[in-house]
């Protein structure tokens, strides 16, 4: 469940970072919420805000995206782990949030430098997905589609970490899950 990484900058099992993903309309954004305000010092990082900083030029990530806009996600996950080990640097817990899947997840875990980080994935079902999508005010899918991205995020995304079927339960319950399990295991 914590990802070890052979060249960690520091390793401080009074604090930890958690990475919580999955995609769209998943829960991420209020479970990290909630599960920062049960750490002490704690931190939530939303990587998507990164994004959202590119005023013009901006290129989205679609199902066929462009160089450019590979290379804007690549910069995006780069300032979010740099962040995140800036924060955990300066004593702080830190939850980063945003949808990391496929090949893609390997490689952010690797970008992150500091340890212990704790690998969170929300697998709600597509029925849970498209009634929290509904019941949203944003709408995240635009050229993608909840069976796509759940296909990506189910047979492309190496199985690291904790992943939870968030479908039937509460945000609440969905923290308890984490810090169980996450804080049940002796730190590597």
């Amino acid at each position: 469940m914590i990802m070890s990484h052979e060249n960690a900058t520091l390793h401080d099992p009074d604090r930890c970072i958690f990475l919580v993903t999955g995609i769209m309309a998943s829960g991420k954004s209020t479970v990290a919420q909630l599960l920062a305000e049960k750490l002490n010092r704690g931190v939530h990082l939303r990587g998507d805000s990164f994004r959202r900083m590119i005023v013009t030029g901006r290129e989205e990530y679609m199902p066929e995206p462009s160089e450019e806009a590979i290379r804007q996600l690549w910069l995006r996950y780069k300032i979010t782990a740099s962040t995140a080990d800036t924060f955990f640097e300066e004593g702080f817990n830190v939850v980063v949030q945003d949808v990391v899947v496929g090949p893609f997840l390997g490689q952010f875990v690797e970008m992150i430098r500091n340890r212990p980080l704790y690998v969170v994935v929300l697998t709600p079902n597509e029925k849970a997905i498209e009634e929290r999508e509904a019941s949203r005010s944003k709408t995240g899918y635009g050229a993608w589609t909840i069976a796509h991205l759940n296909k990506i995020l189910q047979t492309e995304t190496p199985k690291l970490g904790m992943w939870i079927d968030s479908s039937e339960q509460t945000p609440e319950e969905t923290v308890e899950e984490i810090l169980r399990r996450a804080f049940s295991q002796t730190p590597q």
